[in-house]
């Protein structure tokens, strides 16, 4: 089993998540800001051109970071990121659901619509015009999130889940593209510090992140 893997939030997403299960693993890095992932031979592996992916050692291929993540849950369920209970890992889903919809979809549009358009406008169908809004729509569910933290150390309380992860690899890539944070949300504030402490957070960053400018 190999995860193909690349410069970014979501690759780096699955990283963070294998690093805090202790999961190791070969890694086949490709050059997304090359279009690797957008041509063939990858695109045999995964006609949606997405990266990352888990290569199963039978030739099988999963994609799409939840899905991966998952997966390995099953594998290794121990320590528990998605739960150890029905109980447990519903609420995970909640959380990851709601910042998933709420936060993540609208900044990394309002991303490929604004400041990453030179990368993305021959690759997808992107509307320039959106971006601002979708900003302003990813700030309003980030204000939501402000509000769910409260008196938590985490989206679940007091353990780590795969909502923290998900929305953090967000939050810090984002950032680093030039968004600002309402420094008035304090909540999410603090949790990003808190998170940003932990080793998977620096781990999971590519080797190459700082000659690239975005942290990915």
């Amino acid at each position: 089993m190999k995860l193909l893997s690349s410069f970014g939030p979501n690759p780096r997403m699955v990283l963070m998540f294998m690093a805090e299960k202790n999961i190791t693993m070969a890694i086949e890095n490709h050059d997304i800001l090359g279009g690797e992932n957008r041509r063939e031979p990858y695109l045999k592996k995964n006609p949606t051109g997405q990266v990352p992916c888990l290569e199963l050692d039978n030739g099988q291929v999963i994609s799409e970071t939840v899905a991966i993540c998952e997966y390995l849950e099953e594998l290794h369920p121990t320590p528990a990121l998605i739960g150890a209970t029905p109980v447990e890992r519903a609420e995970a889903r909640m959380a990851l659901r709601r910042v998933e919809l709420n936060v993540c979809e609208y900044f990394y549009n309002s991303f490929r619509f604004g400041a990453g358009l030179p990368l993305f406008k021959d690759r997808v169908r992107c509307l320039p015009e959106a971006s601002v809004g979708l900003n302003a729509k990813g700030m309003d569910g980030l204000a939501l999130v402000d509000t769910l933290l409260q008196g938590k150390r985490f989206l679940c309380g007091e353990r780590l889940t795969i909502g923290d992860i998900v929305l953090y690899c967000c939050l810090d890539f984002y950032v680093s593209t030039g968004a600002k944070i309402d420094p008035a949300l304090k909540n999410v504030q603090a949790w990003m510090a808190r998170v940003n402490d932990r080793p998977s957070a620096n781990s999971s960053l590519s080797a190459n992140w700082r000659e690239i400018g975005m942290r990915g």
